[in-house]
């Protein structure tokens, strides 16, 4: 498989990725586009180290620091269009959890949003969200950790390994 080939098959994880990073389709659009462009004029620029998937993600995360590094002192804009969701029961209860989840996520960290969204929605090993992310493993995991935990306190979840560990030692 080519290095281009490589590339193309990573585009739907590079758009899941850049969705959630960004929260709004367009610029996840345009995030992606402006990732394939630079992976594709610099490919004769990769060494080799490490699968093309993590080089691509890497990139787009850079991308995406170096645009919110540049939009701070500019105005955002919201998207009002239905985003699409995750298809489930289409309770009412369960429409307003997953809102709380997106706004808990928006509240974390960028460190620790970036390794959980890696980890949890890409499904990346913690050695390939590692690589991506320049940090150690050990790191990665330390953000995860915190990430989930604050996210379940943010959203009112109880962590239900607590809650099994007491069960279990009774």
């Amino acid at each position: 498989m080519t290095v281009l080939d490589e590339i193309e098959a990573t585009i739907p994880s590079l758009r899941r990725y850049a969705h959630a990073l960004v929260r709004d389709r367009e610029s996840a659009d345009d995030l992606v586009q402006d990732c394939l462009e630079r992976a594709v004029s610099r490919r004769r620029d990769w060494r080799g180290e490490g699968p093309v998937r993590a080089w691509l993600f890497r990139i787009l995360l850079n991308l995406h620091r170096d645009a919110r590094r540049g939009a701070a002192a500019r105005a955002v804009l919201v998207s009002i269009e239905p985003q699409d969701e995750p298809q489930g029961s289409g309770g009412q209860e369960e429409h307003l959890y997953l809102g709380d989840v997106h706004a808990a996520m928006e509240r974390l960290p960028p460190d620790q949003r970036a390794a959980l969204l890696l980890v949890a929605l890409e499904g990346m090993s913690l050695q390939e969200a590692a690589l991506v992310l320049g940090v150690p493993e050990g790191t990665l995991a330390s953000r995860i950790a915190r990430a989930r935990a604050s996210l379940r306190q943010m959203t009112g979840r109880p962590d239900s390994r607590a809650s099994h560990n007491r069960e279990a030692n009774k």
